[in-house]
């Protein structure tokens, strides 16, 4: 059976489709087009109606399939009015509207969910503030708004609900009393739902020309990647590495301790009620900034060189100077000058210094969620498009000392297509989905090193 992946980056997006059998995934990439950002009036907007153009370009390309569906990033949303049409465009997380935010709202306890600034609850706080909620009927976040476009369907899918703040990661629906103290109105929080959202409009279905239904898969992006990370045991760590790097381990139930707490770990849902247990890491987004103002150089030629490269310094890649777009290279020199290390020199030592700091993130997001969590971990799976990163892989493994298994590159789409693929009776469980990825998936394995740097 074939089923059609959309797959929606902070950066890219793209629409696969994935011949399954029960013996293994062919994934083909019907789509690809780029995910940029419009700043409008001083505010940051994801470009929402050109990626839905961009989708309808993507579904007509890959053709008829059994079934459609959508993942993305989380936090972020649209707000509908009674007639279903946009309150506003929605703003992007890395906008500097809620930049002051320090303080928590959301219990821990409660929601488990690790403190941002831009997380959904404080951008509805923001809304709240300017007046939006009081014309919004409904909040939909990104996929679950593409949804709508193509169905009609309101719902809220559950492990892109988990990222919000409002959710009560025990009780498994939103945190109604929560939702009521901070004075945000209930109205605009459709039912948590795992069901599929429904067959295409009459009007998608002509401008695609073919009829599907649009099922509800994993639709925060790291939740289905997560899907397809090619374990065979419970013993494994994972890493969900683009724009961002998630971080952790896949447990049974939530770790809400004041430890896990003050070590910044959030618990988000996953597949089959487990829970993703993990940081969020910066990711590759500082070495995308820095090619984008070094004009896109190519990048083989650089991590060669950078594999070459010598420098001790080490930054924090989660440092807030990091978040905005803007001149990465000479904020990395900046963060060398407030720290007392040695600026990179040339290129080549700047891309040796943010993957080396990338690695060292990811060892102590590692080493604090098995000593949180009490998950013992044999082997790091670092899947998406970090995972073609050899000098990323290599130093990683030196890193934590684990082995590191990288691939598949196409883990999210994987996962969404295989979550699809369940609800037709090809695949069971996680354990066989990911045995299916196994069989199916182009994987390398890194083993640790003497390590020559860090700790």
């Amino acid at each position: 059976m074939r089923f059609t992946a959309v797959d929606l980056g902070a950066s890219s997006g793209r629409v696969m489709t994935a011949d399954i059998t029960d013996e293994k995934v062919e994934l083909t990439e019907a789509h690809r087009f780029a995910n940029r950002p419009v700043r409008v009036a001083g505010t940051l907007h994801w470009d929402v109606l050109g990626l839905y153009r961009e989708i309808l370009d993507g579904l007509r390309r890959a053709g008829p399939a059994e079934s459609i569906g959508i993942d993305s990033w989380a936090v972020d949303y649209g707000l509908l009015d009674g007639d279903g049409r946009l309150v506003g465009n929605p703003v992007h997380y890395r906008d500097g509207r809620t930049a002051g935010l320090t303080e928590r709202v959301d219990p821990y306890e409660v929601t488990g969910l690790q403190f941002l600034p831009f997380n959904t609850v404080n951008q509805l706080l923001c809304d709240s503030r300017d007046g939006l909620l009081d014309r919004a009927a409904t909040l939909l976040m990104i996929p679950d708004l593409l949804a709508y476009w193509l169905t009609g369907d309101i719902g809220a899918e559950r492990t892109n609900a988990s990222t919000t703040g409002l959710y009560d990661v025990t009780r498994r629906d939103w945190a109604w009393d929560l939702v009521d103290r901070l004075g945000l109105p209930r109205r605009v929080l459709p039912p948590v739902t795992e069901g599929p959202a429904g067959p295409l409009r009459p009007d998608v279905a002509e401008e695609t020309g073919y009829t599907a239904a649009v099922a509800r898969v994993a639709s925060h992006d790291t939740a289905s990647a997560v899907v397809a990370v090619p374990a065979s045991t419970p013993a494994f760590a994972y890493i969900s590495c683009g724009t961002w790097s998630l971080v952790g381990v896949e447990l049974p139930a939530p770790v809400l301790t004041e430890e896990s707490r003050v070590a910044n770990f959030t618990n988000e849902a996953g597949v089959d009620g487990t829970t993703r247990y993990l940081r969020n890491v910066m990711g590759l987004w500082i070495l995308q900034e820095c090619l984008r103002v070094w004009d896109s150089p190519d990048l083989g030629p650089l991590l060669a060189e950078a594999g070459r490269a010598r420098i001790d310094t080490v930054i924090d890649p989660d440092d807030p100077s990091f978040l905005p777009p803007g001149d990465m290279p000479a904020r990395i020199a900046a963060y060398c000058a407030r720290t007392g290390q040695p600026a990179p020199r040339d290129r080549a030592q700047a891309v040796r210094c943010i993957l080396q700091s990338l690695a060292h993130a990811y060892q102590r997001a590692v080493a604090d969620a098995t000593r949180l969590s009490g998950r013992r971990v044999e082997v790091v799976h670092l899947v998406g498009g970090g995972s073609r990163n050899e000098l990323l892989c290599r130093l990683t493994a030196d890193a934590t000392g684990l082995p590191v298994v990288a691939g598949p590159v196409e883990a999210t789409a994987l996962g969404n297509a295989l979550v699809q693929a369940r609800a037709r009776g090809l695949v069971g469980d996680l354990a066989q989905m990911r045995d299916l990825v196994r069989r199916s998936a182009d994987v390398r394995t890194y083993e640790p090193r003497e390590r020559r740097w860090g700790q």
